[in-house]
């Protein structure tokens, strides 16, 4: 098969961490027989420093010629400390998400045998969590229009708005999601105070009759927030808004015992984009220290969500575990074994994959 990947570095430790990525999908390639060509193309603060935005049209054309996106991380403290800044990196992801039409944010939550210890919950109550959130992406306060301050400064407005048709999209991709896997859908709101919210539970409701083998919960944001901790084997597929979902499955991920072990994927009509869930941390770029096996895996994503070569997929996920049970990982993981640089974690993933 022949595949045209873009690949977007971004900023902090995004471009060694799409670099171990790079090293394994040409690995997987060359196995398999696959023709892999990469296009790069800047976004992110790298992008406001060259050309002055943070998603340029030549990057959007990259994207659009591809079959699928591999993205690093966005965010630069320069802009962090900076709350006045008229652009900005992060604006660069939401212009990218709404310009690829990536209205579904896919993210996994699982555990590793070998890392249970290193998680913060309890083993009892960890132990076999295997659950997936369906966040909708383009959508909600982080998009809805009016927002800013007053003439005065001292006052500020966020909008959030949806509309029927992007509920009802996203939940039945968490429907279809939930009949491939233990048949559960948790509908995450806070319809008890909000208007989307109750719009969001309704259009389930009313789609929930078409699905008559998935069991459908209605549960308010705060007490997933709750039961995520206390009890997340309890939950299979979770669906939810915007701002409820970013929030959730960055808490979520701890549960695994490290933000740099999770993927997630972003799906729209056409594009597909996949990324790490961690962010750029820049105190480490440039220091051969990040962990790439969340960058890894979302490969392996790639290769199901985008392509549907589920070995491909499913021999990354295999070595990606080998190499956590051998103890090749990063210092991030490694406690009092050694810890092993990011570029050697790659190079040991695709001689694995070689074998």
């Amino acid at each position: 098969m022949e595949m045209n990947i873009a690949l977007l570095p971004g900023d902090g430790i995004g471009p060694e961490v799409v670099d171990q990525a790079v090293k394994v999908v040409n690995a997987v390639a060359k196995k398999f027989g696959h023709t892999i060509t990469f296009e790069k193309a800047l976004t992110g603060a790298a992008a406001i420093d060259a050309v002055g935005l943070p998603y340029p049209d030549e990057t959007h054309e990259v994207c659009l010629r591809s079959d699928a996106v591999l993205f690093g991380a966005i965010g630069d403290p320069k802009y962090d400390n900076d709350p006045s800044a008229k652009v900005r990196p992060e604006q660069g992801l939401l212009l990218m998400r709404k310009k690829l039409g990536l209205f579904a944010n896919v993210r996994p939550t699982f555990t590793f045998p070998s890392l249970i210890d290193k998680s913060p919950l309890k083993r009892d109550r960890i132990e076999g969590t295997d659950l997936v959130f369906l966040r909708e992406l383009t959508g909600g306060i982080y998009f809805g229009e009016p927002r800013g301050r007053s003439e005065q400064g001292d006052r500020a407005f966020d909008t959030c708005v949806y509309n029927v048709f992007e509920i009802e999209r996203l939940a039945r991709m968490g429907f279809e999601f939930a009949r491939k896997r233990r048949k559960l859908l948790t509908c995450v709101d806070k319809a008890n105070v909000l208007a989307t919210s109750r719009l969001w539970r309704e259009t389930v409701q009313r789609l929930a009759p078409e699905y008559p083998d998935v069991k459908v919960e209605y549960e308010f944001v705060d007490a997933v927030a709750m039961r995520l901790i206390q009890w997340p084997k309890s939950y299979d597929v979770l669906i939810t808004e915007n701002l409820f979902g970013d929030i959730l499955t960055d808490e979520a991920s701890v549960i695994s015992g490290s933000m740099g072990l999770m993927p997630s994927a972003s799906l729209g009509s056409d594009i597909k984009l996949f990324e790490p869930i961690h962010g750029s941390y820049p105190q480490a770029a440039g220091k051969n220290i990040a962990n790439p096996l969340a960058t890894v895996l979302s490969a392996s994503m790639m290769f199901e969500y985008a392509f549907d070569l589920q070995e491909e997929a499913n021999l990354i996920s295999e070595v990606v575990n080998r190499s956590i049970e051998e103890g090749i990982v990063t210092e991030d993981l490694a406690g009092d074994g050694k810890a092993y640089k990011t570029s050697e974690v790659g190079d040991w993933l695709a001689e694995q994959i070689a074998k």
